[in-house]
This record gives C-alpha cells, sequence and structure tokens, in this order.
C-alpha cells in the first residue's frame, strides 16, 4: 500500500543586529511526530543565545485574576507589566489581569525574552513596541502595539538600547 508524505520547504534569508546572513529553514512533514529546532553555526554567541531566549519565552506560563476568575497567560501575549497600589497587573491586547506576583518576580521570570525593566513601576516587552521618541528629560516615551504610551525611565534607557542593539 503506497501512502503519501505531505513535504514542503520554506527558506528564510534575513540579517542579524551584527550584519551576519541568517538562514532560516523550515521543513514541513507529515511523518514527523516532535518539532525540532536545530541551530548550525561557527561558534555560540550573544544573538545564538537571544534567539534560545526567545524560544524559550514561548513556553512560559503566567496567571491572572480578572472578574473572579484565573486565567493562564502566555507570556508572549503580555504587553506589559504595571505595578501601582502594591498590586501587580498584566495587561496584554484582551484585558488587564491581576497577579499575585510582586513585580521583581514577574521581571526574573521573564527577563530571558523580550522583556527589560522600564521603570520602578513597569516591565515592557520589546517586541510590542511600535515606536520610540526621545524626551527631554533623558527618557525615553514608547508606543506600544495597543497604543498605549509608557516612559522609559533615564536609569533603564540602557537597557533597553543594550537589548535593541543600539
Amino acid at each position: 500500500m503506497f501512502t503519501s508524505i505531505l513535504k514542503s520547504y520554506l527558506q528564510i534569508r534575513c540579517y542579524t543586529l551584527g550584519g551576519d546572513v541568517l538562514k532560516i529553514v523550515i521543513n514541513e512533514d507529515s511523518a514527523v511526530e516532535e518539532t525540532e529546532i536545530i541551530i548550525n553555526c561557527k561558534k555560540s554567541d550573544d544573538e545564538i543565545f537571544k534567539m534560545l531566549a526567545v524560544l524559550r519565552s514561548f513556553d512560559r506560563k503566567l496567571t491572572g485574576t480578572k472578574d473572579g476568575r484565573t486565567f493562564i497567560i502566555d507570556a508572549v501575549d503580555v504587553m506589559y507589566c504595571d505595578s501601582v497600589d502594591k498590586k501587580t497587573f498584566i495587561y496584554t491586547k484582551d484585558g488587564i489581569y491581576e497577579t499575585p506576583l510582586r513585580l521583581y518576580e514577574l521581571e526574573e521570570r521573564l527577563s530571558h525574552g523580550d522583556f527589560f525593566r522600564a521603570s520602578k513601576q513597569n516591565i515592557i516587552n520589546i517586541s510590542k513596541i511600535v515606536s520610540m521618541r526621545p524626551e527631554f528629560s533623558g527618557k525615553i516615551e514608547v508606543t506600544l502595539q495597543s497604543g498605549e504610551r509608557l516612559y522609559v525611565s533615564r536609569q533603564y534607557v540602557p537597557t533597553l538600547k543594550s537589548k535593541l542593539g543600539m
């Protein structure tokens, strides 16, 4: 008996922050039982470790309450986290959730991905930033995909620039 195996191949070339060519190959094969990611490189460097951190962030889950119900939130869906009056909130495009975690605990859980401390009250997901504008005071105003505007305080501007490779 002959069985048909669906195979598809996609190759993408892009450039890293350092200007190196990064080739991404996706092989779709219906016979594959488990998704596998293999990174072939001359040497592991910061960019490789950043890619790994982003991949790991897809598996990070947080919990938050809203309307008396507890929700499981994927870290990649979080736009930012905020601390107000000793309460911590997680903001996504779907809503605002209160979390029992302190801001520093969220920072520890999310620090390996695209998240960074932006002020004493905020942690922001870099992948949700649409634009940035420097302020005269040394702060940076960031606009998120939701249209919300937050400020990165002077103390944390170097962290943002480092994460962006600036």
